[in-house]
């Protein structure tokens, strides 16, 4: 399956926008840890810059609207279609995030509580927090609302600066 892949300007640093006919597969910061890959450094997007996927294309579109919205302070809306690749676990948990509202923030224990209860099976904090770092599709699919035990900024893929950035745009900071 062809991926193309966008570039965006965010106002905190380039993005690199990636997806093929069954939805958004990634939204990396450029250089940020984790660049290119699908929920494994063995799994990384092939891009076809110059591929011409209509379907693909109109993902990309509705990722930069929603991304100038979502910049613009108002509410982005709907999420674009999203093709969302890892293991069944990295999955579940993304979905998870994509349930945390906008201006609100949960920690890791709190997301292994709530593994536990929606799917029946322990998880720890811990390997929450590996897929949560493993997530492909940053800001849309919020991993930047996850926090420490203590409600520090821990951890971030495209750095502590852009997490806490993203948390004050939307005013989820005390």
């Amino acid at each position: 399956m062809d991926v193309i892949t966008s570039a965006y300007a965010s106002p905190l640093g380039g993005i690199t926008l990636a997806a093929d006919e069954q939805g958004l597969a990634g939204l990396w910061f450029d250089g940020q840890q984790h660049f290119g890959e699908l929920g494994s450094a063995r799994r990384r997007f092939e891009p076809r810059v110059g591929a011409h996927n209509a379907i693909a294309r109109h993902t990309l579109d509705a990722a930069r609207v929603w991304l100038d919205a979502y910049f613009a302070g108002e509410n982005p809306g709907n999420v674009p279609p999203l093709h969302l690749q890892g293991t069944p676990y990295q999955q579940r948990i993304w979905r998870l995030l994509l349930e945390i509202e906008p201006g609100s923030t949960t920690t890791y224990g709190a997301l292994a509580q709530a593994y536990e209860r929606r799917f029946g099976t322990r998880t720890s904090p811990r390997a929450v927090g590996s897929a949560v770092g493993r997530n492909p599709v940053s800001i849309i699919v919020p991993c930047h609302r996850v926090l420490g035990a203590s409600g520090n900024l821990t951890g971030y893929a495209g750095g502590v600066e852009r997490k806490r950035a993203l948390l004050a745009l939307e005013h989820a900071l005390a």
